[in-house]
């Protein structure tokens, strides 16, 4: 079977259209990408990663977006042929078990930790317009290159009524996260692929604070950025927006959002993939970039 994608140039709908017939290769209309194909060869160096045509940008909309509330949410990126490949490889493992006692460390870091460099979980960002959405505030070729997913899934719970979700920014020290005690593991941004419909609040959504990304790089300029390692930064929280949407979603988000995650009180697991997006110059502007919230940006 063959699957026909085509990337649309523009509109408001999803960005792919599918065609199916018989066979299992995925072809886009710059070349052919099989499914399960090896984009880590061509990958591991992103200023050689073919210029397709289904590359996609950002609008300026978009972008502005980013600029004032730290986020956007971009409908249908990841075609339904994807995220259902993703799904069966995580289902799969899941159902192989998990022990109890490594669930702590599942939820800070990843569920099927043994899974979350597949190519079916890390083509959700480098075989689909993740990747070029993303290099478009960015900066083309600006970006490592990862292949690591974080399985984040949401399991429903069943306190009534549900807690507040709560926020924190990524690469804080935690006992379970693995990230080293007195270090901030920070970033550039944070991708975050819907692989379930998220349609009503208290679903597991993923939850930002708007425009908390200058807020918090205001608060680091006057106190430092190291004042992470004491805690979250004392500002002035708006009313958190808890993002809904379907699978095959994407929200890409500033380092410096603050974020987190609503409970779940639907009847359904909510499965997402994040993957941690790192400028190549981060090493040199580990600190800088904490202050000066746009050096990473285009």
């Amino acid at each position: 079977m063959n699957l026909l994608i085509f990337g649309l140039i523009s509109g408001p709908g999803p960005l792919w259209h599918t065609n199916a017939a018989a066979g299992n290769n995925v072809h886009y209309l710059s070349g052919e990408l099989p499914v399960g194909a090896d984009w880590k060869s061509y990958g591991a160096n992103t200023t050689s990663r073919p210029k397709r045509i289904d590359a996609m940008e950002l609008s300026y909309d978009q972008k502005q977006s980013i600029v004032r509330d730290g986020f956007v949410k971009i409908p249908g990126v990841v075609p339904r042929v994807m995220v259902d490949r993703a799904l069966r490889e995580i289902n799969q493992a899941v159902g192989e078990g998990m022990d109890t006692a490594d669930m702590t460390r599942f939820r800070a870091q990843t569920y099927c930790p043994q899974i979350a460099r597949s190519q079916a979980i890390g083509g959700l960002l480098n075989a689909t317009p993740a990747w070029s959405l993303a290099e478009s505030v960015i900066g083309e070729g600006r970006i490592q290159p990862t292949d690591y997913g974080q399985i984040a899934l949401r399991f429903p719970g069943l306190q009534d009524p549900p807690g507040a979700p709560r926020p924190h920014i990524d690469g804080m020290y935690s006992p379970t996260n693995g990230v080293e005690k007195g270090t901030i593991g920070n970033f550039t941004a944070l991708a975050a692929i819907f692989l379930s419909d998220v349609p009503n609040p208290f679903a597991g959504n993923f939850t930002v604070w708007p425009g908390t990304h200058r807020l918090n790089a205001e608060y680091f300029k006057e106190h430092g950025p190291e004042s992470l390692l004491k805690g979250m930064p004392a500002v002035e929280l708006p009313e958190p927006v808890q993002i809904t949407g379907q699978a095959g979603d994407m929200v890409l988000a500033h380092y410096l959002l603050s974020h987190g995650v609503a409970a779940n009180t639907s009847p359904h697991v909510r499965y997402a993939v994040f993957f941690r997006l790192t400028h190549v110059d981060h090493g040199s502007q580990k600190w800088e970039s904490m202050v000066d919230p746009w050096l990473q940006w285009e």
